[in-house]
């Protein structure tokens, strides 16, 4: 079996309720280095950005200190959908309202990289964008409307119109 030509890059951000150092934040905040570690072992895990301190809170993207983003790399939309759903990281979603009030716009997106690739928070906030203006493309998607890798295109399935088919 070949290796994969291509990986699967995913951005998140959140708005939170107070800075990180507020009390209201504490409970995420004692999560962070677990719900990390379980990233970084599970399988298909490739990439995530972090600073020294092992996690992203202190990268400002946005103007807003208040909006957090995170970004990560994955061999494939089901090993990503497995770690975001089925691991302890599954736990923390669920109770994102605790830490983190409603984003305006798309919070979340996937795209394809070449393999070995590191995207950059400005190559994400570009995807989120292509996304709210767009909807779901195969540039920018999310879990409930994906597209196959560029793995998994035939060539001979781009039709004329650009349009690429998944083969069968």
């Amino acid at each position: 079996m070949k290796a994969a030509d291509y990986h699967l890059a995913q951005i998140n951000v959140a708005r939170m309720l107070a800075p990180l150092d507020d009390p209201i934040m504490a409970d995420f905040v004692a999560q962070l280095d677990a719900i990390n570690a379980v990233a970084d072992q599970s399988q298909g895990f490739v990439w995530r950005l972090q600073t020294e301190e092992g996690n992203a809170t202190s990268i400002n993207a946005f103007e807003n200190d208040c909006i957090l983003v995170n970004m990560s790399v994955w061999e494939s939309v089901e090993v990503l959908h497995q770690y975001t759903y089925r691991s302890q990281h599954a736990g923390v979603f669920r109770d994102r309202k605790k830490w983190f009030v409603p984003y305006d716009g798309p919070y979340f997106t996937l795209w394809w990289i070449p393999a070995g690739h590191i995207p950059s928070v400005e190559e994400g906030k570009e995807r989120l964008e292509m996304l709210r203006l767009n909807g779901p493309t195969p540039e920018a998607f999310t879990f409930k409307k994906h597209f196959p890798s560029p793995d998994e295109i035939s060539p001979d399935l781009v039709s004329k119109t650009g349009v690429r088919q998944k083969s069968a």
